[in-house]
């Protein structure tokens, strides 16, 4: 079984379409929380999507994020500060992607098991070449041994990205954060920390270890990967990052597909209709696979009757 390509590109943009930037933080040392929002460059063009929804009492814009970006890559939208600047509020996946502290106990707590170590899980000749991604980070086959497959196929994929210069702290989200923060804007979120690493952890051992297995044979790839969905999401090409993101994953692994999109995206829904119901402005910002395709967020509230228009 090969990994599904939804899986292998979202480790390698650092889970792009999960839990990814809090696991950067907690696995990437020396991740400073950041205080104010940096400088961003223009973007060329439009830059990345936008939507609104709205009704008679309520606006609400839809952004796609990218977890991690180099710190120069130009991003900047005059149409995505205004509405951010005319929004009551920011919502964004989850609201401390860069707690490690409050990470760190949970990422234990589900992905570490020495009572089933790698070493029982692979052959001899996939610990060696374990042993050899994890050079990468310093480290080797055997520190890593008692992680689960997901949780070692996730930190195997992001030392070559973080090696490229991409960085946590350029990631968009912190960068919206800062920004509502020094409005004195309240910053929400659609899941939990906690949640978001029991979605990964509860993926079946078998797609883990494709998982696994992908990322030691395919980690000095990442690089150009993650720039290609980077470029897409910078120009707001929606149909490129449904192509790197989304379509060959829904249809090699329905499990993973579930998990990790359509579960979450009728969920926010869910949370989009109550926030349409009630009165006020709305700015959710949230990983770009998720606005991407035939069940991505738009696309379901379009199916209960709620328009999202590009902007």
């Amino acid at each position: 079984m090969t990994l599904p390509p939804l899986l292998k590109s979202a480790a390698r943009n650092v889970v792009g379409v999960a839990a990814g930037l809090a696991l950067t933080f907690a696995i990437v040392d020396g991740a400073a929380a950041q205080t104010a929002a940096p400088a961003v460059t223009p973007a060329t063009g439009d830059g990345p999507a936008l939507w609104l929804i709205q009704d008679d009492d309520s606006r609400i814009w839809l952004f796609g994020t990218v977890h991690v970006l180099r710190p120069n890559t130009p991003w900047g939208s005059a149409k995505v500060d205004q509405a951010l600047a005319e929004a009551d509020k920011l919502v964004l996946e989850i609201t401390n992607p860069d707690d490690q502290a409050a990470a760190a106990p949970i990422v234990q707590q589900y992905g570490v098991s020495p009572q089933t170590p790698l070493s029982s899980l692979l052959t001899a000749a996939e610990l060696a070449e374990l042993d050899e991604a994890a050079k990468a980070l310093g480290a080797s086959a055997a520190q890593l041994d008692p992680l689960r497959p997901w949780l070692a196929g996730l930190t195997i994929s992001i030392a070559p990205v973080i090696t490229a210069g991409y960085d946590p702290q350029s990631g968009v989200e912190l960068v919206m954060r800062a920004r509502a923060q020094a409005d004195g804007k309240p910053v929400e979120g659609l899941e939990t920390l906690e949640g978001q690493i029991r979605m990964l952890a509860g993926l079946s051992e078998e797609t883990q270890l494709a998982f696994l297995r992908s990322a030691i044979r395919d980690y000095k790839e990442a690089t150009t990967v993650l720039d290609g969905l980077v470029g897409a999401w910078a120009s707001g090409d929606v149909e490129g990052i449904e192509s790197i993101g989304v379509t060959r994953m829904r249809e090699e692994s329905q499990e993973l597909y579930d998990a990790l999109l359509t579960n979450r995206n009728r969920d926010w829904a869910d949370q989009i209709q109550t926030m349409l119901a009630g009165s006020g402005d709305v700015f959710i910002a949230v990983g770009a696979a998720h606005l991407a395709g035939d069940d991505s967020v738009q696309e379901i509230l379009e199916d209960r009757g709620v328009q999202a228009v590009r902007q």
